[in-house]
């Protein structure tokens, strides 16, 4: 576990404590969630109304560890991509690097075998592993030992990962889907978060058991996932009059999970409160953002878990996670739109996510 000196934890208590206005006093603890439903009471409570914009770049300095000599490698994050097949190769690459460009300090990609040369080649700075197949390659009376071996080596590392990132460039090759869909269950016994995108948002939208009742299960919807995940928990079409409302009962029905909202302002939730993040961003839609942002996520809840471990934060590290990661996205998205305009790519915001970072908490503090 990550050290941090007395007054790393102070910073980190006032950062908060101005942030969300709420402070325990007999446990010197962070009462997030009791202020932000303090905020959301004052501003009309549950209805569609405007939830409080979060200071999210407070709570990105409150959970991003300081850099010192005494540390080492794995200390500042371990996270794992599973994603990649022949189609998709970007995918996870954005995801997997975008995490150590944060600073994580090791990246892993469990892919298929197609799609790992590919990925490899991209960046000799990732851990890629070749072990995922798809249905095309094994033969039907193969498909239950060969989907035993890969269990068995994913659960080799299971222990060493802070976060798993579910989804990027998946595809939805059924074999392959079911290989996935145990691996998430082997997370879940080991107590490792996941941030769930792209196709890993299909897989569980169809499989809600998959993730239903797990605190550390975060789900990052566009626009169209999040219908559909709408559809199949509520039954009902989305309702963005009483959005806020919508999202809380959306998150209580899959039960314990967090969702993030994709949108013009991203939401939020894990069915107790719903909080805002508004700032920067870029008109610029390039594809590939949302595989950013999962990376960044991941990165963010191992660090913010490590806080909370610590018993620095009581707040919750998945919500803290989202809210940070999302405002160093839309922060790098607007440095790199400055520079690019509307030939804008993701691999341009990605260069720019150290010095977001930087920008909003400077190492030297």
């Amino acid at each position: 576990m990550v050290g941090f000196s007395h007054g790393a934890v102070i910073r980190r208590q006032l950062f908060l404590t101005r942030c969300l206005g709420g402070y325990n006093s007999s446990s010197t603890n962070i009462c997030y969630s009791s202020a932000v439903k303090m905020q959301s009471s004052a501003s009309g409570g549950g209805g569609g109304g405007a939830w409080p914009e979060v200071d999210a770049v407070t709570i990105l300095r409150s959970i991003t560890p300081s850099l010192d000599t005494s540390r080492h490698k794995g200390q500042a994050g371990k996270i794992a991509v599973v994603g990649g097949c022949r189609e998709y190769t970007g995918a996870p690459y954005f995801a997997a690097i975008s995490a150590l460009k944060i600073g994580a300090d090791l990246s892993h990609v469990f892919c298929t075998k197609d799609a790992a040369t590919v990925i490899k080649s991209y960046s000799p700075e990732l851990i890629v592993h070749p072990i995922l197949e798809e249905s095309y390659s094994v033969r039907e009376e193969d498909k239950k030992s060969i989907s035993a071996k890969v269990i068995e080596e994913v659960d080799k590392w299971m222990e060493r990962f802070d976060c798993l990132v579910i989804g990027p460039g998946l595809g939805r090759d059924p074999f392959l889907l079911d290989c996935v869909s145990e691996i998430m269950k082997h997370a879940k016994r080991s107590n490792v978060p996941m941030v769930i995108d792209g196709d890993g948002l299909f897989l569980v939208t169809n499989s809600l058991d998959l993730i239903s009742g797990y605190h550390l299960a975060v789900l990052t919807p566009n626009v169209n996932e999040y219908k559909r995940l709408v559809q199949k928990v509520l039954e009902c079409e989305v309702n963005d009059r009483d959005g806020t409302q919508q999202l809380l009962s959306l998150v209580k029905g899959i039960g314990g999970v967090t969702i993030l909202r994709k949108g013009a302002s991203d939401l939020i939730s894990d069915g107790e409160t719903v909080s805002a993040v508004s700032s920067f961003g870029s008109p610029r839609r390039c594809g590939g953002q949302g595989d950013i942002l999962s990376g960044s996520v991941a990165v963010f809840i191992s660090w913010a878990r490590q806080c909370t471990e610590k018993r620095e934060l009581s707040a919750g590290p998945t919500v803290l996670g989202c809210i940070a990661g999302s405002v160093l996205l839309r922060k790098a998205a607007s440095h790199a739109f400055d520079s690019k305009r509307r030939s804008t790519l993701t691999t341009d915001i990605i260069e720019h996510l150290g010095e977001s970072l930087e920008e909003l908490c400077p190492v030297s503090e």
